[in-house]
């Protein structure tokens, strides 16, 4: 091997050792890093270390050395902090829709960001309500391709959850309730108008050589007005919806419509806001969950709704 070519085959080597081996509170001496140079068939002369470390320490690398017993040369520098890496692992294992191969493999990709010692803290088991992660292989390749659509500005064609098959324009993808949603414009079928699809119920999905349509209809769209109105993002018509709480809710209720939500105080303690909503038995079922601290007092048809719901449960469970 050239001396040039061997001298690059061993400041990466050196890099990989430093980036598996060594972190703040594991550090490598030179002889150390001398004797697993020479584990991976490479030879090196105590003194040639230091002049690798100030080579990679030239391109970048931001390799510490703490001096005295126990001292040694670490990695200090790296693209994500501990801290950053078990915050994405904990998305990835808290995911419903990714499942348990695909959260495994991509937990070993994110191993390789830190070293050897720290990545034996990455195996962590977040709890998910109780269901089981979702078996969905093609959940990643169906995610990759909307974005394409998206970013592409074209249609897209797929199957969904009963095997009907759709075109639609795509806009947006959404995060909501653990789940991906597909925030599209559909004229197929009347009345045309935006809906949204749950990622991991399609399959099949193709980008099609055609423009997306629906500009006018997303020109003022907001998505986080758009969430906040779908409950569990099932759809239903429209309401301005007044809703009179209990004080305690007052987080919860700013968690769910925002902070810019206008609340006005009652003299019992009480406090009304109006929102717009998008009516649903969910939604209904939203209010029921609080056990009475919650009331809809407009519009009547609302109310109706939810009392008439009531009634048929009782009755069910009579």
């Amino acid at each position: 091997m050239p001396k040039q070519e061997g001298q690059k085959s061993k400041l990466l080597t050196l890099l990989r050792i430093l980036e598996q081996k060594t972190d703040e509170n594991h550090r490598l001496n030179v002889p150390q890093l001398v004797q697993l140079l020479e584990q991976q068939s490479i030879l090196a002369e105590r003194k040639s270390i230091y002049s690798d470390i100030e080579t990679l320490r030239s391109l970048g690398y931001d390799i510490q050395l703490q001096r005295g017993r126990g001292g040694g040369y670490w990695l200090a520098g790296r693209t994500f902090e501990l801290s950053e890496l078990k915050l994405l692992v904990d998305a990835v294992q808290s995911s419903k829709v990714i499942s348990a191969g695909t959260s495994n493999r991509l937990i070993h990709k994110l191993e390789a960001l830190c070293s050897d010692y720290e990545g034996t803290q990455l195996q962590r088991q977040v709890y998910v309500d109780g269901r089981p992660k979702a078996d969905s292989r093609t959940l990643l390749y169906s995610i990759d391709a909307l974005h394409t659509a998206i970013s592409a500005g074209r249609l897209v064609q797929f199957r969904y959850k009963n095997n009907s098959t759709w075109t639609v324009s795509p806009w947006q993808l959404a995060w909501e309730g653990g789940c991906y949603y597909l925030i599209a414009y559909q004229d197929e079928k009347d009345p045309a108008n935006i809906r949204n699809y749950r990622v991991d119920r399609m399959s099949y999905v193709k980008v099609l050589d055609r423009p997306r349509r629906g500009k006018e209809a997303f020109a003022a769209f907001d998505l986080p007005s758009y969430l906040r109105k779908h409950f569990n993002m099932f759809g239903g018509p429209e309401y301005r919806v007044t809703l009179r709480c209990t004080a305690d809710l007052e987080a919860a209720m700013r968690d769910r419509f925002g902070q810019d939500t206008l609340f006005l105080p009652e003299a019992d303690g009480y406090f009304h806001f109006d929102v717009p909503v998008c009516v649903s038995d969910q939604f209904y079922g939203w209010v029921c969950g609080f056990g009475g601290k919650v009331e809809v007092t407009s519009p009547a048809e609302v109310r109706q709704g939810l009392h008439d719901m009531v009634q048929e449960l009782a009755e069910q469970h009579n």
